[in-house]
């Protein structure tokens, strides 16, 4: 699992016809200082996250073993919205 940052959305009209319906949105690797330092990737929302959410993601095998994305042809998955960051009992993060 990576801690990531939306940072933006996909809009495509045209797709397989398993990503009908499920919405795509476009996050960076996030440190645990909360600053955004990864590529940009193409992730799968199943938790209904939005522009600026820190999240939890999946990528690889792994991005297809959650309910919502079995059998789905998809290489990174949104699967939580952090809520609370702490590293060494240190709160670096606060929803």
């Amino acid at each position: 699992m990576l801690i990531a940052r939306v940072v933006g959305t996909v809009v495509s009209t045209i797709k397989d016809d398993k990503l009908t319906g499920r919405k795509i949105l476009i996050v960076r690797e996030a440190t645990t200082e909360n600053e955004v330092v990864g590529k940009p990737i193409a992730a799968v929302d199943t938790v209904d996250a939005g522009i600026g959410d820190l999240v939890l993601i999946a990528q690889g095998s792994s991005a297809r073993l959650t309910q919502q994305t079995k059998e789905t042809p998809t290489d990174a998955v949104i699967m939580a919205i952090i809520d609370e960051l702490a590293v060494e009992g240190k709160i670096t993060f606060k929803k």
